[in-house]
């Protein structure tokens, strides 16, 4: 009896190691040992082409995990069988790099044809992008492999909103395994890039809880009416990774609801006002919440494919 409780206390344990157990750092380090420095060229010409892509690069990442998991889903086009993520809501007419990622797929290919996954390059050009940008590195896990199908209802429902208050964001990031001060972490990816104006609005002109100067300088951009997909930075520094997003919480300058929700009086104000005083304590929870994400349900083993062309399945 013994012997079959212990086994049945293993199977358990195995049964509940996440997926992402089978990912490893050095997944490639045979069959494409020169990935990592082929991805990272191409991302550092990319970010200094157009620093702002290196926010746009991180969040393909990002709304590729938040939709059934890390596996390139967002990079497919509409095809005969589904329907595609780029026309959903909070991609359509925002989501942006996939054009870098057709560079580096190229330019991987031709090192290793048939090896490397469009998820692992997501997953490292995020990384690297980050890096580019004065933000913090971290090992990337890799081994993920490539969906075969989409879903514009999933994207749609899964991404969590600009407009969300605090309650909705922390269940956003709890669907997903990811606790509230990981979602603050997460956050702060808005430190870098910008935002269109249709995403902002409300805020600017229906709410008290933003500063007043702010408000008018970013109003001069964003008409109450027309220009919606005109830019505004989610930070002061937007081509600094750095702390200063959650300083700008701190005196009501959050560009976007969501992003002033983080520190309105609730239970999230302590975790902004740490980093804000303390950028190392930001970037180590930052690196460490990007890994956790990261690892959100792959395709490994002989799930999925690995897709010759981000934007199509083999």
């Amino acid at each position: 009896m013994a012997n079959i409780s212990l086994l049945l206390i293993i199977c358990s344990i195995l049964v509940g190691m996440s997926s992402a157990q089978s990912l490893s750092a050095n997944f490639y380090s045979s069959s494409c040992p020169n990935v990592l420095s082929v991805i990272k060229t191409a991302v550092d010409s990319a970010v200094t082409n157009e620093a702002r892509m290196g926010a746009s690069l991180l969040r393909l990442h990002f709304h590729d995990c938040f939709v059934n998991g890390c596996d390139a889903s967002v990079l497919l086009d509409d095809a005969s069988d589904f329907t595609g993520e780029k026309t959903a809501n909070p991609n359509s007419g925002s989501l942006r790099g996939f054009d870098v990622i057709d560079t580096i797929k190229t330019k991987v290919e031709a090192s290793c044809a048939g090896v490397v996954s469009c998820a692992d390059i997501l997953a490292v050009a995020a990384r690297d992008s980050v890096v580019k940008l004065g933000g913090p590195t971290w090992t990337v896990l890799l081994g993920r492999r490539d969906s075969t199908t989409a879903s514009l209802s999933a994207a749609n429902n899964n991404i969590p909103a600009p407009t969300l208050n605090l309650s909705g964001l922390i269940s956003s990031f709890s669907n997903k395994g990811l606790t509230a001060r990981e979602m603050v972490a997460l956050s702060g990816g808005h430190t870098i890039g910008q935002a269109r104006c249709t995403t902002f609005r409300n805020r600017l002109y229906n709410e008290a809880n933003i500063n007043a100067s702010f408000a008018t300088s970013v109003k001069a951009n964003c008409p109450q009416s027309g220009g919606n997909n005109n830019l505004s930075p989610l930070d002061t520094s937007p081509t600094s990774f750095d702390n200063v997003y959650f300083k700008n919480l701190q005196i009501q300058k959050g560009l976007l609801h969501s992003d002033q929700q983080l520190f309105n009086g609730g239970s999230t104000n302590s975790i902004v006002n740490t980093y804000s005083s303390n950028s190392a304590t930001f970037f180590t929870d930052f690196k460490n919440a990007m890994v956790k994400m990261g690892n959100l349900s792959p395709l490994t083993g002989t799930s999925g494919q690995i897709r010759k062309n981000c934007r199509k399945t083999n």
